[in-house]
């Protein structure tokens, strides 16, 4: 990899773990450019949380993504925590949501903008991006592109390498301080041209190519997530909240109430770590679920789920099965019940 380049020029690069990232970061460090890279955490990435959790997902490398993109191109990483900064984006879209709960190009405006007093602060030329024209349908069409650096803020110091031929030349390029014969022209949602240069580099082992980063694009998450601004009465989560949205099996039998059931061990233990926080069941007869209560329960309530964990857990066929309760004061208590059958639990129930 080349040294720094003559003209000092510093780059930082929006590092999400995907290829795209990658092949458009290595792009820019091969003409001798200093560059590091940022990952902005909202909260809803996928990488590096349920692939961790859960057992079907054992074959997949449990790694943050980010942080192994970054590790292979030889660059420091700097993880920025927006949770907090980010909600004003989920709540409030300016450009709306794409086909589920994902406000993308308010996200990418939003990320940049951060990106651009990022640099400015630190005293860095430009911004690199893994963008593609025509790749994404809402954030990266060729008339979304402008309305970005735009209002971002950051104007002509956003360079995307693996598109750039497409697209004006940016001061980067203008001011010599990236060769624009040295970048690319790809365009479109094949993925193919992005693959054969990630040969070219050596680069064998990376997040799947066609892979969204972020629960809001996924429609059963967007189900769970409006569900819970509507139990909640309005739109506010906290971080809490959207991480256990990835989690379990999220059933509600009333509108106050809501029963989350893991589905294997690995989701077992992760949903046992929210205990003292949430009212909680778990058989004792038979094997079974950890599950957690998330509203204000009664008895009623609590035997109706205790009959609902009764339903995943083994001893669903038997006459009784007995759990343990553990109520919001840590008081437990032992519950008998006769599991529900899958016939009698309406299809609307499950999130």
């Amino acid at each position: 990899m080349a040294a720094t380049a003559r003209h000092g020029a510093r780059a930082l690069s929006l590092v999400s773990g995907g290829l795209d990232s990658l092949l458009a970061t290595r792009v820019v460090l091969d003409q001798g450019v200093h560059v590091e890279g940022i990952n902005f955490f909202t909260g809803f990435c996928v990488e590096g949380h349920t692939h961790a959790i859960r057992n079907k997902d054992r074959a997949r490398p449990k790694r943050n993504n980010a942080l192994w993109v970054a590790e292979q191109l030889g660059i420091k990483l700097h993880i920025v925590d927006i949770v907090e900064d980010y909600k004003e984006v989920v709540f409030n879209p300016q450009y709306g949501y794409g086909a589920n709960l994902n406000p993308c190009l308010d996200c990418k405006i939003f990320m940049l903008a951060k990106a651009r007093e990022w640099i400015d602060e630190r005293g860095f030329d430009f911004v690199i991006t893994g963008e593609v024209v025509g790749q994404r349908p809402k954030s990266q069409r060729k008339d979304t592109m402008p309305l970005v650096q735009r209002d971002s803020g950051i104007g002509d110091r956003l360079l995307r390498p693996l598109c750039a031929h497409r697209l004006p030349p940016t001061l980067p390029e203008r001011a010599g301080w990236v060769d624009r014969a040295r970048l690319y022209g790809f365009s479109g949602r094949s993925r193919k041209p992005q693959m054969a240069l990630a040969a070219e580099f050596g680069f064998d082992d990376y997040a799947q190519p066609a892979g969204g980063c972020c629960f809001l694009t996924d429609a059963n998450y967007s189900v769970k997530l409006k569900d819970l601004w509507a139990a909640r009465g309005g739109r506010r989560y906290e971080l809490d909240d959207i991480m256990l949205l990835k989690v379990g099996r999220h059933i509600r039998p009333a509108p106050h109430f809501k029963v989350i059931v893991a589905r294997e061990e690995g989701e077992n233990r992760f949903l046992h770590g929210y205990r003292k926080q949430y009212p909680h069941l778990a058989p004792t007869s038979h094997a079974g679920p950890f599950a957690l209560l998330d509203g204000d329960v009664d008895a009623v309530d609590v035997r109706l789920a205790a009959r609902i964990v009764g339903r995943y857990s083994q001893g669903r066929d038997a006459d009784a099965i007995t759990l343990d309760y553990t109520d919001r004061n840590g008081s437990v208590s032992s519950i008998r019940v006769v599991p529900l059958r899958a016939d009698d639990m309406p299809k609307d129930w499950l999130l």
